[in-house]
């Protein structure tokens, strides 16, 4: 089987180009594992960065929302679906969504990395409730990079306030949604000693500004499936041209490195 939580603890198969980004979920949206492997396999890709859909972590369409039991069970049984995919093909990748709860107990170890969400119109995270530290340590503990989507402000606190040291700290869209990529260039994010972006959604100008600047070990390919379609943007990374070494690193090398999936090769 092609689940990486039979191979945690060793270094897996190369599974080859891997989506770091995609939504699956079947709860409060229908984003079947079935629906989405067509996509995965008709690309070329063979590994798979698997995400809750943030439609089963909270209400984003309530700015006054409130965590229940009913919620927090919602995001359990989003996490299990993805726990529970297997696949002869592809391998996954699962990560872990987090919210107000700060499920640490939940965070077991076949997840690879943590997925940290919101949009500026959305409910609020509690960045100073206890637990939001205690979530991190855990993180830390367990060596996971984080996937950071938030606003410009909060993505410069989380950068300066929050983050343990040694977690790395992946931004999408290469700041698209945390800002804009330009916005945070100038405010000394992508220099970040711990900071990486992923490519979903991104321009070919950009990416390559980023990888003429900072290198093509911090940059992870990603679609943000089904807001971006895996070969599109698979062909806008193409589309470079990079070496074939550089090209072996974003497409996926990176991304097994960042969640210390193999040995690094440093």
């Amino acid at each position: 089987m092609s689940s990486i939580g039979d191979t945690l603890g060793m270094r897996p198969p190369d599974p080859g180009i891997i989506d770091s980004h995609i939504h699956c979920g079947v709860q409060n949206v229908s984003w079947l594992w079935e629906e989405v492997k067509p996509l995965v396999l008709a690309a070329g890709i063979r590994g798979v960065g698997l995400i809750p859909p943030v439609e089963d972590i909270y209400d984003r369409y309530d700015p006054l929302f409130r965590d229940s039991p009913g919620w927090q069970e919602c995001r359990r049984r989003a996490h299990r679906y993805l726990l529970g995919l297997k696949d002869q093909e592809i391998t996954i990748f699962p990560y872990f969504f987090v919210w107000n709860d700060f499920a640490w107990e939940d965070l077991g170890p076949d997840f690879v990395a943590v997925k940290w969400h919101r949009h500026g119109n959305e409910p609020e995270y509690h960045y100073h409730d206890p637990r939001c530290r205690e979530f991190l340590k855990v993180v830390q503990d367990r060596g996971l990079p984080i996937l950071l989507e938030e606003t410009f402000d909060n993505t410069l606190f989380f950068l300066e306030k929050l983050l343990p040291a040694g977690v790395p700290l992946i931004i999408p869209h290469l700041g698209g949604l945390n800002g804009g990529y330009r916005a945070l260039d100038r405010a000394g994010v992508w220099g970040h000693p711990q900071v990486y972006a992923d490519s979903a959604l991104a321009g070919p100008s950009e990416m390559e500004d980023y990888l003429c600047r900072f290198g093509y070990r911090r940059l992870l390919f990603a679609s943000d499936y089904p807001f971006g379609s895996p070969a599109y943007e698979l062909e806008k990374v193409r589309s470079l041209k990079l070496p074939p070494e550089q090209a072996q690193a974003v497409l996926g090398g990176n991304f097994l490195r960042l969640c210390r999936l193999f040995e690094k090769e440093d």
